[in-house]
């Protein structure tokens, strides 16, 4: 039907909408939200922003802890590996005696820990003994020297001098009886492949130098450096601790300063 144009519908003409509350679903009809439905859609709505906060606040502490641990860590030279009481990391096979490995070590693993413990534990008794498990292995040592008798050399030269710088290092810290460990900086990006074949090796390895052992004494941060740390089958071991060549039968203590030091690179064999 046709009506004129601007003339208003009459009340009684049904294409008359009529004028009521609520939300209209299409042309020509309409209806009252069900009270019930918008009271459980609210819930609803709560509940997941709810579980959404949650979220991002037990995830916005983990990563500024992760951010605060990390920060404590950091150092001029590195980061320092915050020692804990690691129980020694014991095995019925000699892993000297097993094949080398291409693995970078690690400088944060429970055997890494472990032996770093080992090797204070040694400075601050005196005793090589109890520095040992830090030490590289005697039969990796054998496999990969191209040398005669790769034994002797183990025993009166590494084994000698790691005994003479053990001893040089329980000397610098004195009777303080407030000395304790605070961790170990190794200079992971210093560290190098050395290919068999170099310096009298028939095997490969991984070398870092100058590494820093960090400790407090009455209170004063201290430090001083481990000379050279090769690995073998992916865990970094001393091989020298004070110095790698020396003039003298007598124990170094490497670089020894107020503060955290600076590890310096270095490729030794």
């Amino acid at each position: 039907m046709n009506r004129p144009r601007g003339k208003p519908l009459e009340s009684s003409d049904p294409r008359r909408l009529p004028r009521v509350s609520g939300v209209r679903f299409g042309r020509g009809r309409h209806s009252r939200f069900p009270s019930s439905v918008f009271i459980a859609m609210v819930a609803v709505l709560v509940l997941v922003v709810g579980i959404a906060v949650l979220i991002s606040v037990v995830g916005g502490h983990s990563q500024r802890a992760a951010v605060r641990d990390k920060a404590l860590r950091r150092t001029r030279a590195g980061y320092a590996v915050p020692m804990t009481t690691a129980a020694p990391v014991t095995t019925t096979t000699d892993s000297g005696s097993l094949p080398q490995t291409d693995t970078f070590p690690a400088d944060d693993s429970t055997q890494f820990h472990s032996e770093m413990s080992a090797l204070w534990n040694g400075i601050v008794t005196d005793s090589v003994s109890s520095s040992l498990p830090a030490f590289f292995p005697e039969h990796a040592y054998e496999q990969l020297k191209s040398i005669g008798d790769a034994q002797s050399d183990y025993e009166d030269r590494l084994v000698r001098d790691f005994s003479l710088d053990i001893t040089a290092a329980h000397d610098l810290l004195g009777a303080e009886p407030s000395t304790v460990l605070v961790g170990v900086d190794v200079p992971a990006h210093y560290g190098h492949w050395v290919p068999p074949g170099v310096c009298d090796n028939r095997i490969g390895y991984f070398e870092v130098a100058n590494s820093r052992i960090v400790y407090e004494q009455g209170g004063v941060t201290h430090s001083f450096g481990i000379a050279s740390l090769i690995s073998w089958r992916g865990v970094w071991y001393v091989v020298h601790l004070g110095a790698i060549l020396r003039s003298t039968e007598t124990g170094v203590v490497e670089d020894p300063e107020l503060g955290m030091g600076i590890s310096e690179p270095s490729s030794t064999c």
